[in-house]
């Protein structure tokens, strides 16, 4: 007998799953151990060459482990990091290679489970991997489908996020209901107007169930990087001013230094001695030179991303909290700053402007008044952040809010599409 086996994949840029049919049941798998998710990272260690995943990989970080640590790598799709490459020792890779290791693991996990080779998969895709680009949102997509052929994928779906956690959704209602599907992960937020049933799980095809579907490369890197650059980046210098090359004329540094060092799958690349010494170079003519050394230093000795995960988890505690620390002592003995909520929201308002703006769209695209709507579906880990979650839920006073798994609803779906196309 020819088995048939299957998964949903949910590469994701913090997190990843899959899920496969046990035993007749599509669920979730573990992936690391015991647990379901991924965190999306690579970490290359330069004494060997080797690649640790995961959260080993960010364990490795942690420790002081000289190597590389790559996060975010779902942002580089659609990009012009896509096709450079990187050397760890005496090896070049490529991006897509690098993404391969990810989506490598989470196949043998799914395949370690599943009891033997899965060949046929569904990937999950934001409605935009890139916001108006086309061209550039079909390159992305094509890059995530070659890089699941070379891992050994044979048959290729694919299904918009929103959609795929809306069929995780449908599997708990007793009745028709209009959902409003928000995906909000660590790279884009996306939204659909889903009409979900009990009748509707046996349905194939649901496309007169989906009545909008929008999206925004609005995510949780995205308020990292932001909040970054109002709280933390001025302790580097990032406000201070510098000398002109002839003359006395003031003029500020130059922002893409920080603006770099404050986004996940950009920071990397300000490790090449070029920038140390262009930075040497602004160093002379700064007007705060002990800012400048200490943006330096953390360059020199490559603490950009102890920067970046210390900022992340403020904001995490902000989620619950009204202040938090973000703990700097990595680069520098007592540094520290002192964050509040409203700090927080200040920072990314003008992307909440945006959220706004296209969750708006979407219920209007669906043909539907906002008191139509009977349930916010929430999922995605930046849905924790007050503020995005106030946000969401505004247009829809009436609809019941419904809390998914934040970083598991759209690998189940995903699995349950899987499981309608290819039984």
């Amino acid at each position: 007998m020819v088995v048939t086996r299957f998964c949903g994949l949910d590469f994701g840029t913090s997190n990843s799953t899959v899920a496969c049919d046990i035993d007749g049941v599509v669920k979730l798998v573990s992936v690391e151990g015991a647990e379901r998710t991924l965190p999306s990272a690579v970490f290359f260690q330069f004494s060997d060459g080797s690649a640790s995943l995961g959260r080993a990989a960010l364990d490795r970080y942690a420790d002081g482990v000289e190597g590389r640590l790559m996060r975010s790598l779902k942002s580089i799709l659609g990009g012009a990091l896509m096709d450079e490459t990187t050397r760890i020792k005496s090896r070049v890779y490529t991006f897509k290679e690098i993404i391969g290791l990810v989506l490598g693991r989470l196949k043998a996990a799914g395949e370690a489970a599943a009891g033997g080779e899965i060949e046929r998969v569904v990937l999950g895709r934001p409605v935009h991997f890139v916001d108006d680009n086309p061209e550039a949102d079909r390159s992305a997509r094509d890059a995530l489908e070659e890089i699941a052929r070379s891992q050994g994928f044979r048959e290729i779906a694919f299904q918009y996020e929103p959609i795929a956690a809306a069929l995780a959704y449908e599997q708990t209602v007793d009745r028709e209901q209009y959902a409003l599907i928000a995906d909000i992960g660590g790279g884009t937020s996306d939204f659909s107007v889903v009409r979900v049933s009990p009748k509707g799980r046996t349905r194939e095809d649901r496309s007169k169930d989906v009545l909008s579907n929008r999206g925004v490369h609005i995510g949780g890197t995205d308020i990292d990087r932001l909040l970054c650059l109002r709280a933390v980046m001025p302790l580097f210098g990032s406000v201070s001013e510098r000398r002109g090359d002839f003359g006395e004329k003031i003029l500020p540094v130059p922002n893409s230094y920080f603006v770099d060092l404050s986004t996940w799958h950009l920071i990397n690349r300000l490790y090449k001695p070029e920038v140390v010494r262009e930075l040497k170079s602004l160093l002379r003519h700064s007007l705060a030179p002990r800012l400048i050394e200490r943006l330096i230093k953390a360059i020199e000795h490559k603490k950009g991303h102890s920067i970046a995960i210390a900022v992340e988890a403020a904001k995490v505690k902000l989620s619950g909290d009204l202040e938090a620390r973000i703990d700097l002592t990595e680069i520098e003995a007592e540094l520290s700053v002192d964050v509040k909520r409203v700090d927080l929201d200040e920072a990314i308002a003008n992307r909440l402007l945006r959220l706004s703006d296209c969750l708006g769209a979407t219920i209007r695209a669906s043909g539907l008044n906002a008191e139509r709507i009977d349930a916010v579906f929430l999922t995605g880990g930046s849905t924790a952040i007050p503020a995005v979650r106030d946000t969401v839920t505004a247009l829809t006073p009436g609809a019941t809010i419904i809390e998914g798994d934040r970083f598991g609803a759209v690998g189940l779906g995903l699995g349950l599409d899987a499981q309608q196309k290819f039984r």
